[in-house]
């Protein structure tokens, strides 16, 4: 693995030059570098690399930012690979590049492939990411659609950057809307077994994406439960309806080539009593 690019590089160059003040005295014994960035300026015609180390550090060296660049340009322009160190405004020191540096960044582009920038710093970390969880009551929309990505996106490079990473889709099938759900399959159960239903009743679920779900459950239970109680049907038709949404939501998220590790329920968690055993806490 590695976890060299060329900001990471110049970083490094950064924090010689910074040393090299504390050995003069400039910056006092023991300070951090820690909180030092060297990434691209705001303004690309500004340069290639810009650092606000000065800013950072006047405080703990006692002098103001603009005085310290001053001090730190100078060093940074003694390395090869770099044209200019130009301090700017209030201290930041924005940073000109040899061509030879993006040669040279090309070149270990292309050597290291799709390895490139991968790390290790989060090896023997664990990372829990819980993303999308929609509503098990219907489809993906658009809005779920863009937090299926982004989320995605964070679980890979978090992997990418060494960490032992869990995908979690945290299932919402308990409460009222679950409830809704069953009674609005129920409905469209009734339908495929034949029954003009009318217009869908004020607060059920009136979307067609129900109706497969009722010809589903027709076919599975026939009409055990067209005239039942309802108290004999809804927890079976809670359970089938959620897991044929799931179902439905999965084949959404397979077509972003999206896969979850974990499928949490919360119906779960409460009949195992959790939440009650962290209110304990």
């Amino acid at each position: 693995m590695t976890d060299t690019t060329l900001y990471k590089a110049f970083a490094g160059v950064v924090q010689g030059a910074l040393s090299e003040l504390m050995t003069s005295g400039d910056l006092p014994e023991g300070t951090a570098f820690d909180r030092v960035p060297v990434e691209p300026p705001r303004d690309a015609s500004h340069g290639d690399l810009s650092t606000n180390a000065a800013m950072v550090l006047a405080h703990p060296a006692k002098t103001n930012p603009r005085a310290l660049a001053e001090k730190i340009s100078p060093k940074l322009e003694a390395h090869p690979l770099i044209t200019s160190a130009e301090v700017a405004g209030p201290g930041f020191i924005n940073i000109r590049l040899d061509p030879k540096a993006w040669l040279d960044e090309l070149m270990t582009i292309a050597a290291l492939g799709d390895d490139y920038g991968r790390s290790d710093m989060g090896t023997g970390t664990s990372v829990n990411v819980e993303y999308v969880s929609a509503n098990p009551t219907g489809p993906m929309h658009m809005g779920h659609c863009r937090g299926a990505v982004v989320g995605d996106a964070l679980a890979s490079l978090l992997e990418f950057a060494g960490h032992d990473v869990i995908r979690e889709y945290y299932i919402n099938d308990a409460g009222g809307q679950v409830d809704t759900l069953a009674r609005s399959a129920h409905l469209r159960y009734r339908e495929a077994l034949g029954e003009d239903i009318g217009a869908i009743p004020e607060g059920l679920y009136p979307g067609d994406y129900l109706v497969p779900v009722g010809k589903a459950l027709a076919e599975q239970f026939g009409n055990k439960h067209a005239a039942a109680d309802e108290a004999d049907w809804l927890p079976t038709f809670r359970t089938e309806a959620v897991a044929k949404m799931m179902d439905l939501i999965k084949s959404d998220l397979a077509l972003l080539n999206i896969h979850h590790d974990v499928f949490a329920s919360e119906a779960a968690l409460h009949k195992a009593g959790k939440p009650d055993e962290a209110e304990a806490w």
